[in-house]
């Protein structure tokens, strides 16, 4: 019996080395990609940086800052090949329950108006649209509203 085993994706501690492939995955999802700075910065900053990884291969990653009784979702991504898996779900409540454990009441995040399916992930959890942020993200020939997000911990 010649089986192949998987090593089972996880959900870990994002760690410097591990930017390379964080930076492939937001070229390839992005049309304006966070730098290689923002992340490390962001890493440096002690924010909460998580990866989704199997076998060495990092498909998946958001970034969440705590603070003032408030937690904020300022990135989160899934490799094209691995979205509409649940994946991007699963790390979301990653990031809800590491609020929980902190003690956040509240947990805010932005989301591209245009991302209907990305906002409807959101409010599925529970997250509820409380304002829009004019010409907040860059877009082709301009800027794009996003909509502002509240999940009530």
């Amino acid at each position: 019996m010649n089986a192949q085993w998987k090593e089972i994706p996880q959900i870990r501690c994002m760690l410097p080395a591990d930017l390379d492939g964080v930076i492939a995955v937001e070229h390839e999802v992005f049309l304006f990609p966070w730098t290689h700075r923002n992340f490390s910065d962001s890493l440096n900053a002690g924010y909460h940086c998580r990866v989704l990884e199997q076998s060495g291969h990092i498909f998946g990653y958001g970034v969440m800052t705590i603070g003032a009784d408030e937690a904020h979702l300022l990135t989160l991504s899934i490799a094209a090949g691995w979205q509409r898996q649940g994946w991007g779900e699963k790390l979301l409540q990653q990031f809800i329950c590491i609020a929980r454990e902190h003690h956040a009441k509240s947990m805010f995040l932005d989301v591209r108006e245009s991302n209907r399916a990305a906002a409807k992930l959101y409010e599925r959890i529970g997250f509820r649209n409380i304002a829009k942020r004019k010409d907040y993200y860059p877009a082709m020939g301009g800027r794009e509203d996003s909509l502002v997000m509240e999940l009530m911990l």
